[in-house]
């Protein structure tokens, strides 16, 4: 009897089927949703399109929410959203698309002796600025602000950093500071699609560590003007921007450090085909644009991984894979989260509460994870779909957190909410 003989490309899909069938039931345990250990608590209501949530370190028990349209509002100890904002930035920005953008206020941090020197951190989209790039489309930048009172002192903006964007997509947007003092700051690989194209280089910007896109700097904003670079960043002495911590990332939207281990977790939006989280690390490449998750990558066929790939870098060092991805059949955009240190929800403590913002740009459908790590490997334990669009994470100075959701797809209408994760 003759054996059944299949063409190459039937054994390609085949082998492309059967990864995307794994990679499915990795995020979905058991092949369907199973039920959460965690509920929802709605604190506040009538935002635009809250993205994050901090509280100050000031021990006044106020929450910071930010808001993409250029607003930081305040939930007050008594649980109340305030009228009037803490920072108002609109005049600052660019206009954003009422129908969707990426753009925006995307971070906020408190300097960690807040309370003694009042320095307060942003990140925001500004008009391009007059020696940027001609076509091009917007400057990120990251600001310094002193509060006064209880407001921020407008006037007092001091720039700390501008990046030019090629593209109104792909902005990153994350501010955090380390155990070690310093900031971290996301950015994206400049936007369009395939890191190629208008202010993409050859090598795409993910990939070239002589552009600051597509990458997670660290720089020191106590010393210096406008600041200094740690001495033990990876490429201080070497080609490549000294700012770069960590780069070969597409769009790094949210990122968190645990608390406890100092780990730094990032979502890294994906393009055609995967969604992936990431445990930064120094110096390392995290593979865009060679590969997508753990897929290869090709620019000719984006929805058709190549079976093979480059396993390194320019400099032949490893391309690190995520600690989790999922394909989009699941969701089409991560956002990422944080390891749970609270108190109020034992059961999930030490896991890595995460989401993404909705399966399809028409519905809203976003989704909440936790994930666990077990023996060095990490798996989605639990998943809760949510009837709205997810934006963000936040935490407050007591570990617990909280999801910032919308039932728009642009930065338009008042349906933006802010929820507390408490024990179901």
């Amino acid at each position: 009897m003759k054996g059944v003989v299949f063409s190459k490309k039937v054994i390609y899909y085949l082998a492309v089927m059967a990864i995307l069938i794994i990679v499915y039931l990795l995020v979905n345990p058991g092949g369907e949703e199973q039920k959460t250990q965690t509920g929802l608590e709605l604190v506040a209501q009538n935002l635009v399109n809250p993205v994050y949530l901090t509280e100050a370190p000031d021990g006044t028990n106020r929450l910071f929410v930010v808001d993409r349209i250029g607003l930081v509002r305040v939930i007050d100890s008594e649980g109340v959203l305030l009228e009037e904002p803490f920072l108002d930035l609109r005049s600052n920005m660019v206009e954003l698309r009422e129908n969707f953008d990426e753009r925006g206020l995307l971070g906020v941090a408190f300097h960690p002796d807040f309370k003694d020197n009042g320095k307060f951190f942003v990140y925001y989209s500004a008009p391009l600025r007059v020696a940027g790039p001609n076509e091009w489309d917007h400057t990120s930048r990251v600001s310094e602000f002193i509060v006064e009172g209880n407001r921020v002192n407008i006037s007092s903006e001091r720039i700390i950093l501008e990046v030019d964007e090629p593209s109104f997509n792909h902005n990153g947007g994350q501010l955090a500071f380390g155990n070690d003092g310093y900031l971290y700051i996301s950015l994206g690989d400049g936007g369009g699609a395939d890191d190629v194209g208008l202010g993409h280089p050859a090598l795409g910007n993910g990939q070239d560590t002589r552009t600051l896109l597509g990458s997670i700097l660290r720089i020191d904003v106590n010393k210096g003007v406008p600041y200094s670079i740690p001495m033990d960043n990876p490429f201080v002495g070497k080609e490549g921007r000294d700012e770069v911590y960590a780069y070969g990332l597409r769009n790094p939207f949210r990122m968190s450090f645990d608390k406890e281990t100092g780990r730094l977790f990032a979502g890294d939006v994906g393009q055609n085909l995967l969604e992936e989280i990431n445990i930064i690390e120094k110096g390392k490449n995290y593979g865009w644009n060679i590969k997508e998750g753990t897929y290869c990558f090709s620019i000719e066929s984006p929805s058709e991984p190549p079976l093979e790939c480059p396993e390194t870098g320019k400099n032949n060092e490893e391309l690190v894979g995520p600690i989790l991805e999922y394909n989009h059949s699941v969701g089409i955009s991560v956002i990422g989260g944080f390891v749970y240190r609270g108190k109020e929800i034992p059961e999930i403590q030490g896991k890595y509460v995460f989401g993404d913002w909705s399966n399809s740009f028409t519905s809203p459908k976003g989704k909440i994870f936790v994930a666990e790590e077990k023996y060095g490997k990490w798996e989605v334990t639990s998943s809760k779909e949510i009837n709205s669009f997810l934006l963000g994470f936040g935490e407050d100075d007591k570990n617990e957190l909280y999801v910032l959701t919308s039932d728009s797809v642009g930065p338009t209408g008042n349906t933006g909410k802010v929820y507390r994760i408490i024990k179901n």
